[in-house]
């Protein structure tokens, strides 16, 4: 049994492709990528949820391991490629924060939401009028 597993790891090494696969530096940064894709599916919600020291501590984060994946030897493109991205969508977000919670975006969404609100109850009105009109119409035929 053990010199069937010695024979699958040297086949398995010998080949460049699946030797890559089978290693720390392809599954690293595959398993990864979950921070950066959560990081784009956040894009289109709202901006009260994100955390900003949490964002900072990833853009830190990001920045750090950038630098790592080209100092070790061989260099980590994929690892790049999975902190790069995430650094662009935490530096996004970052922004998102600071424009909601330090730029009046906190403001600006609490008045939309005020107008919106009036607009409801004008149009409630409207279709409670116009639902009168129709049963005092019905009823006089």
């Amino acid at each position: 049994m053990l010199s069937a597993l010695a024979n699958l790891n040297a086949r398995i090494r010998s080949n460049k492709m699946l030797d890559y696969i089978c290693s720390t530096h392809f599954w690293g940064p595959v398993s990864n990528f979950g921070i950066p894709l959560a990081a784009i599916a956040d894009f289109k919600k709202d901006p009260e949820i994100i955390s900003g020291q949490m964002t900072g501590a990833l853009v830190v984060y990001s920045a750090v391991f950038m630098r790592y994946s080209m100092a070790v030897t061989p260099q980590n493109y994929l690892l790049f490629a999975c902190h790069f991205i995430n650094e662009c969508s935490q530096l996004n977000q970052g922004y998102r924060w600071m424009q909601y919670h330090q730029w009046g975006g906190k403001e600006i969404a609490m008045k939309a939401k005020q107008a919106a609100g009036e607009g409801v109850a004008k149009v409630e009105d409207a279709a409670a009028k116009a639902a009168s009109k129709i049963k005092s119409s019905a009823g006089t035929n």
